[in-house]
């Protein structure tokens, strides 16, 4: 892609997770790259993750008194009217001062009133839907918006057919070449070459009961011969640290270069977040999910079971981490076979060109509006 002179105004807005900020982030780079002499700007919800990462991504953002709404009856949800009111009437300033050429929104609460403002105003919009199952926020704005990208099958259920394209999540480039790191990550992490290599994800901010798990099976899964990497989260390295004084156990509150952890691995528990589902087709390693069940509408356990239903990767309930974790994973150590036909299976769901590809249709509404 050849880069152009174009100074198009483009805002983008999704937050409040990892796997709405990313994905709008990577956007943004291939399309500065596109056009080095566009301007950006982000709108997120005040007091969001993305209020730090973004800036840290290089672009300016704007936030909003935006939060969702609880599932439970709570003050903040009585709250939430004035706070659409307030976000409304705040991202309307934005885009009339700012005089966007496109929106983008990759979900999250900001995405809501800055997307439904600039479809108001005529200004051409997408949204980049990451689950299999939709959030509510892309479920309203389906009707107002032009594109819809999508990384699953069947979300006619949802968005009008005619306005969805399948183009995958945008991923980390880093991943698309981890089958040439696997030496340079056995040393980056110590690792010894005759053992097999365990990565356990529970996010960036770690999940308790996988954490749980870990500490409890530590002793069983020593003795399957496998060393460990285990990224148990910012909130729970104090209390998990001492477990990786065990030999063969690394305990990371964050790990920097995922790209080498996915080369080293071998086998991979994980949570089954939209984001982490794309990138573990790409690495192409057998698969235990676990996904969260506090998520809204249980899209994890949804994405999840979009791979298993293809034979290309193992699910277990939180509930029945307890009962089912040591027959499903001593099965999945002793059988060569398995292991590669996961492998194998999960590979083909690969949607390598995502970032390209969501904007190569940014592009063509550019185009389309230039007309």
């Amino acid at each position: 892609m050849n880069r152009k002179t174009n100074t198009y105004k483009i805002i983008l807005s999704g937050g409040g997770t990892g796997g709405h900020i990313y994905p709008a982030i990577a956007i943004a780079n291939e399309l500065k790259f596109r056009y080095p002499e566009a301007q950006f700007l982000f709108v997120g919800a005040k007091d969001r993750m993305e209020m730090e990462k973004v800036p840290n991504a290089g672009y300016a953002i704007k936030g909003l008194w935006i939060t969702g709404i609880e599932r439970k009856v709570s003050l903040k949800n009585m709250m939430f009217p004035f706070k659409l009111i307030n976000s409304l009437y705040n991202a309307r300033k934005i885009v009339n001062q700012f005089k966007p050429d496109i929106a983008i929104g990759t979900g999250g609460f900001a995405s809501g009133p800055l997307l439904q403002v600039a479809a108001s105003k005529g200004i051409p919009s997408i949204i980049q839907e990451q689950n299999s199952y939709p959030g509510i926020t892309n479920k309203l704005l389906a009707k107002k918006v032009q594109k819809i990208c999508v990384a699953y099958d069947g979300l006619e259920r949802f968005f009008p057919k005619d306005k969805i394209i399948k183009t995958g999540n945008p991923v980390r480039q880093d991943l698309l070449n981890i089958g040439t790191k696997k030496e340079e990550a056995m040393r980056y992490f110590d690792l010894v070459g005759d053992k097999k290599t365990l990565l356990v994800l529970g996010g960036s901010l770690g999940a308790k009961a996988i954490n749980e798990l870990l500490k409890k099976e530590l002793d069983f899964l020593q003795t399957q011969n496998l060393q460990i990497i285990w990224q148990c989260g910012k909130l729970y390295y104090e209390s998990y640290k001492i477990n990786g004084h065990t030999k063969n156990v690394q305990v990371h509150a964050y790990i920097n270069r995922m790209d080498y952890a996915y080369a080293a691995a071998d086998f991979i528990i994980s949570r089954s977040g939209a984001g982490s589902v794309s990138e573990l087709c790409i690495v192409g390693k057998p698969v235990v999910f676990v996904p969260s069940p506090y998520v809204a509408e249980d899209h994890q356990t949804k994405n999840a079971m979009a791979i298993v239903k293809e034979n290309a990767a193992l699910l277990i309930a939180q509930e029945d981490l307890e009962v089912d974790f040591k027959n499903k994973f001593s099965q999945l150590i002793a059988s060569p076979e398995r292991q590669q036909q996961l492998s194998d299976n999960i590979k083909k769901l690969a949607l390598v060109n995502a970032t390209k590809e969501i904007v190569d249709e940014v592009e063509k509404l550019l185009e389309q509006k230039k007309k």
